[in-house]
């Protein structure tokens, strides 16, 4: 007779908790569980949709207007302007949201003792708001090229650029409401979906920078967005992208970026040490 094959050894069912696939398993989860939860509520995904929606019509009929009335104005100037607002308005009031339906629903504790660190966290937020700003911006793109013949690939290799700029700037934002409610509770939960509308004015969005009074235009040299909105503006007027905007942009990005992770980390640390955590949703 023949020896019996031993068995082989079962199959390791965990992962060392701190490899890049436990990490990367633990930020997918997140994804997967906001994804499962817009998924299960029709009224979320209308409001991804809504907003954006109303604003590219409201504004394209108001480039059609001025049209009809010979203004001297640029009708892909306006459009450009919709589409990328929408991208750092979104990319702020996503991920601020979303740390809000975790507070709403009673969820932060579950989440803060969980075998999940705040960075995996905060990745995982990020991952999802860019799917739905993806989303959102391609379905308003579509509707800008259908009604306006608006194609956003008119700004050329500039897209990636004004594009990445204005999501970082976003997520920043993000942060700053995000610590704000950690910090000083729900009373604070306004700053976290309306920060972003304080940097609307200043950002030469639908206007150049320069009919801003000089103390504001001061202000907006150190606002990546009003970088990008001036550059949007050059492109559309057939010149050159700005690089040395861009890269000034992308700087201030880091600061900003590196400074609203400590903030965030430094409120995270006092609602933990005040017990803030297990008061949010009362």
């Amino acid at each position: 007779m023949t020896a019996a094959t031993p068995p082989s050894a079962p199959q390791a069912l965990t992962l060392p908790p701190l490899s890049l696939a436990a990490r990367r398993m633990r930020i997918m989860g997140v994804v997967r569980r906001d994804f499962a939860a817009l998924r299960r509520s029709p009224m979320r995904m209308f409001e991804v949709l809504f907003w954006p929606t109303v604003e590219l019509l409201l504004w394209g009929f108001v480039t059609l207007f001025l049209q009809t009335q010979r203004v001297p104005f640029v009708v892909t100037f306006l459009l450009g302007a919709v589409l990328l607002w929408q991208v750092l308005q979104k990319a702020s009031n996503e991920i601020s949201i979303a740390f809000l339906e975790d507070i709403w629903s009673r969820n932060l504790l579950n989440v803060q003792v969980c075998p999940l660190s705040s960075v995996e966290y905060l990745l995982g937020l990020v991952l999802f708001s860019l799917g739905k700003v993806a989303f959102a911006v391609a379905v308003m793109a579509g509707l800008a090229f259908a009604l306006y013949g608006f194609g956003v690939t008119g700004l050329g290799v500039g897209l990636v650029p004004f594009v990445g700029l204005l999501l970082v700037l976003g997520w920043s934002l993000g942060l700053v409401g995000i610590a704000a409610v950690l910090r000083f509770g729900e009373n604070a939960q306004v700053i976290a979906w309306s920060l972003v509308f304080v940097v609307q004015p200043l950002a030469g969005i639908f206007y150049p920078i320069s009919v801003l009074p000089a103390p504001l235009r001061t202000v907006a040299w150190f606002l990546p967005a009003s970088h990008v909105f001036e550059g949007m503006r050059t492109v559309m007027a057939g010149g050159a992208v700005p690089w040395d905007r861009m890269a000034w942009a992308a700087a201030l990005n880091a600061v900003y970026l590196a400074a609203t992770l400590a903030l965030f980390a430094g409120a995270l640390r006092y609602a933990r040490r005040h017990g803030r955590l297990s008061r949010f949703g009362d």
